[in-house]
């Protein structure tokens, strides 16, 4: 069965290349969402103008993979505390579908605080999905069109 997911980490652009590797996942995009500003351009969330966050919306396989993995994947593919050195649309940020999804977000970052890997005071923003607005696109799939093969080729990390 298909789900939705949408889950913001740093760049979308990193983000969406890891997600889409993911066995299970498919119909990634890049997005800005959580904000205020309807229809938002990259300038406009870059200089912090509206609320939003860059995040990477897709499909996943529950057959494939469950909602919990894919929450791991996601806290294991990026720095969770990127916003605090590079901006608010880089805020890690899990939105949820429905109570379930709610539910199994709240264990997973829970697991995450407590690990030691993060600063105790981790803050990881959980908020309902709402409005979602497609990032330009030379945002969609960048590392591929580009050629990215890791962060450590772009400087977006």
């Amino acid at each position: 069965m298909l789900e939705q997911a949408l889950l913001a980490g740093g760049c979308f652009w990193g983000l969406q290349a890891q997600l889409k590797a993911v066995p299970g996942v498919s119909d990634t995009l890049a997005v800005y969402t959580g904000g205020t500003t309807e229809n938002p351009s990259y300038a406009q969330v870059c200089r912090q103008e509206t609320g939003h966050v860059e995040a990477v919306q897709l499909k996943f396989d529950t057959e494939q993979i469950s909602f919990e993995k894919l929450l791991e994947i996601f806290f294991q593919s990026h720095d969770p505390v990127l916003a605090e050195r590079f901006g608010e649309q880089y805020r890690t940020t899990v939105f949820y579908a429905n109570e379930e999804q709610n539910k199994i977000a709240q264990k997973v970052i829970k697991a995450v605080k407590s690990s030691g890997i993060y600063p105790k005071d981790l803050d990881v923003a959980l908020r309902p999905v709402g409005n979602v607005w497609p990032a330009e696109d030379y945002h969609q799939d960048y590392y591929a069109k580009h050629n990215v093969i890791s962060d450590d080729d772009c400087y977006c990390r």
